[in-house]
């Protein structure tokens, strides 16, 4: 691998101490470096005409923490580049490479000995009264209450099925890899990231047999929002990723179902799953 674009976090990295290191040691083991800008990756509309064989090798090394990688996730899907996490942060699933390690993750990268994961992505298309809109997530969709603290009502139907009423304080619609995420959280399971599911989380249910839900990669999840308690409004954000948020409120819904892109994720180590996350939870 010779080609590297670079997305930093420049609060985890105020100084470009790390920005600056890894460029030079890829510079001067033949690689070349092209940065591109953390909010909105742009820089990287010069490879939207490439042809993929141009671009094979290339990979977007992403310095900061899961935040930063599932921001970089959503704004290349278009561009089929891998990415590489840089964990500058404290506690990351999705970022493998610690800062104490950065040099030996390079050197595999420049001697093409990675291994590459597609990951499963969602696509949440809100329906309003006056509008449609979609957009994408790496880790989950999550519908969560908007102003004032009190219990949302949702219905879900799952394939058009009318499924159940939640009375909670939202639900999460997760993938494998956000399984370890608020998912977790909330008291979902945690899943192997390779897998090919849709997870199905309440969120704080006031109920005492509200569980999660594993469905299958196929089917369509549609959350409605009805009218809430004595006929009261509902407002409600669907969050993606923990960035993107679209206000909906009652007689509003949302229909979330696997996307057909996926984000391809690149491994250097060689430690398992299960080892990872027995680390992540001893610390």
């Amino acid at each position: 691998m010779k080609h590297f674009y670079l997305i930093a976090n420049e609060v985890k990295d105020p100084e470009g101490l790390y920005t600056e290191k890894i460029t030079a040691y890829l510079e001067k083991h033949g690689g070349k470096v092209t940065r591109i800008d953390n909010t909105d990756c742009k820089g990287m509309d010069e490879i939207a005409g490439k042809r993929h064989s141009e671009e094979n090798g290339a990979c977007a090394l992403v310095l900061g923490g899961d935040g930063t990688l599932l921001r970089a996730a959503r704004n290349m899907i278009d561009k089929d580049i891998p990415l590489l996490g840089i964990n500058l942060g404290t506690l990351g699933y999705l970022a493998e490479v610690e800062s104490g390690a950065i040099e030996p993750a390079l050197n595999k990268l420049l001697a093409d000995e990675y291994t590459r994961e597609e990951r499963m992505m969602l696509v949440g298309r809100v329906k309003k009264q006056d509008r449609e809109e979609e957009n994408i997530a790496l880790n989950d969709i999550v519908i969560s209450r908007f102003g004032s603290l009190q219990i949302l009502t949702l219905h879900i139907y799952v394939n058009g099925q009318f499924l159940n009423s939640f009375s909670a304080d939202g639900m999460i619609v997760a993938t494998p890899t956000g399984s370890t995420g608020y998912n977790m959280s909330a008291g979902g399971p945690v899943v192997e990231p390779a897998a090919n599911l849709l997870l199905l989380t309440p969120i704080c249910p006031h109920t005492l047999n509200a569980r999660s839900i594993v469905l299958a990669p196929e089917d369509e999840i549609r959350i409605e929002i009805p009218q809430g308690k004595d006929g009261r409004l509902q407002e409600v954000e669907a969050n993606f990723d923990g960035s993107h948020k679209i206000k909906l409120e009652t007689g509003d819904s949302i229909v979330v179902r696997k996307a057909t892109k996926t984000t391809g994720i690149l491994k250097v180590n060689t430690e398992s799953f299960l080892t990872v996350l027995h680390k992540k939870m001893s610390e």
